[in-house]
């Protein structure tokens, strides 16, 4: 069942998620349009792909870097200043599609910068969630968090592919634009969101305070188990960057058959997280996340069969529903295991590890797209990440023992569950 007890109890858990919202609708639109837009210039399946691989490099060092600067300053004033970085490089885009640029170096180059700065969005959007709620309802405003962007992911894309095939590529630019300002005013006038007080005082310098978080990741087993399963699932199991491919060239369904393809995916994942209640008093999170990633790969695989679009959407919307579950899991304990002052350092990387996945995926399913066949990648991407969990279970066993009898932690599990 839906639980919205959080967003009763705080007010500014209810600006939070409400800018969360505007500003993804338009965010996920625009992600449509950038590898449509690539891909009826380049008509290349691996040009497509590289989209990915251009936005990992931004990524991974605006991930980090935002992870120490969230824990050093007010997360409002990150939130609102990537905002207002984001409205510029989506001008530059609509500009560039007004114009009819033919420059694919120009969208690898906005591309890279959209990913840079959102991740310095995300980063600190994640940061404040368990401190504008009460301790006992972290669990549920991470459900409801997850749920709201993911219900982004289902109306963003199919909106956008419809605004692409009725007005072109720049309309969606625009829009995402206008709503990137709704993050902003909402981060403005939240309450203060102060950085914890180091121990010593002082802040150390922004490298060390790097190295510090990386650190404290790395003496983490479940943390790094829950990371390590999600970059394999996504990796080796997000298709993403074939949608429009298998829209155009297998199922003949263009722009609009895109957008729904996205929406698919997003669309099992609200429900699934939006009903996600009973995640609020589950012990075995980390088995819960194993099983999940294990039907996303399955599902992914039996998708990449057909060869019309509604059957695929089917699958595609079962494996969101599945990777939802796992998500809301993963970030239950990453946030539980993790102490407030190390929280922006751990966010940069779990948000580090959540969007640099797809893209290393994009690649991949682009490279094996050109080498053998679209739907070739999308089936063996899906067997690959079946394949992976056994590899990632012996590497990291404290993923799957997070929650049950035998996890040292499981007194303080029991506490987050059942507080007094």
């Amino acid at each position: 069942m839906l639980d919205t007890s959080a967003l009763r109890e705080s007010r500014d858990f209810r600006l939070l998620e409400l800018g969360s919202f505007l500003t993804g609708m338009g965010t996920q639109a625009g992600l449509v349009a950038l590898p449509y837009q690539t891909y009826l210039i380049t008509r290349s399946p691996f040009l497509t792909g590289l989209l990915g691989l251009v936005e990992l490099v931004p990524l991974i060092a605006f991930s980090l870097y935002g992870g120490a600067i969230a824990d050093r300053l007010d997360r409002r004033v990150l939130l609102a200043g990537s905002q207002a970085a984001l409205v510029c490089v989506s001008a530059a885009l609509a500009i560039g599609a007004f114009a009819h640029t033919q420059e694919v170096w120009l969208l690898y180059v906005l591309a890279g910068l959209l990913a840079g700065f959102g991740a310095f969005e995300s980063v600190a959007r994640l940061a404040v969630v368990p401190n504008v709620v009460p301790p006992d309802r972290v669990r549920s405003a991470l459900s409801f968090n997850f749920g709201l962007q993911q219900l982004t992911l289902v109306i963003g894309p199919a909106v956008g592919g419809l605004a692409i095939a009725a007005f072109g590529v720049g309309s969606v630019y625009v829009a995402d634009g206008v709503t990137c300002g709704a993050m902003a005013a909402a981060a403005i006038a939240m309450g203060p969101q102060p950085p914890p007080v180091p121990e010593g005082g002082d802040h150390p310098p922004v490298l060390r305070s790097v190295v510090e978080g990386l650190r404290f990741v790395r003496g983490e087993q479940a943390l790094l188990g829950s990371f390590a399963i999600d970059l394999l699932a996504m990796t080796f199991g997000m298709p993403r960057a074939l949608f429009a491919v298998l829209s155009v060239s297998v199922y003949g369904a263009g722009a609009t058959g895109t957008g729904l393809l996205y929406a698919a995916v997003s669309a099992g994942a609200t429900v699934a997280a939006l009903t996600a209640g009973w995640i609020e008093h589950a012990r075995r999170l980390g088995r819960i996340v194993v099983i999940a990633v294990l039907v996303w790969g399955g599902a992914i695989a039996v998708a990449g069969l057909f060869t019309t679009l509604w059957p695929a959407l089917v699958l595609f919307t079962v494996a969101g529903a599945a990777d939802s579950v796992s998500a809301v899991c993963r970030t239950t304990i990453n946030q539980t295991i993790t102490p407030d002052a190390m929280r922006g350092r751990m966010s940069s990387v779990f948000m580090l590890v959540v969007r640099s996945g797809p893209r290393l995926g994009d690649v991949e399913a682009g490279a094996v797209a050109s080498a053998a066949s679209p739907r070739f990648s999308v089936v063996s991407g899906g067997l690959a990440c079946i394949a992976g969990v056994a590899a990632i279970l012996l590497a990291f066993p404290a993923l799957a023992a997070y929650g049950s009898e035998e996890d040292p932690r499981q007194g303080e599990i029991q506490s987050a569950v059942d507080p007094l």
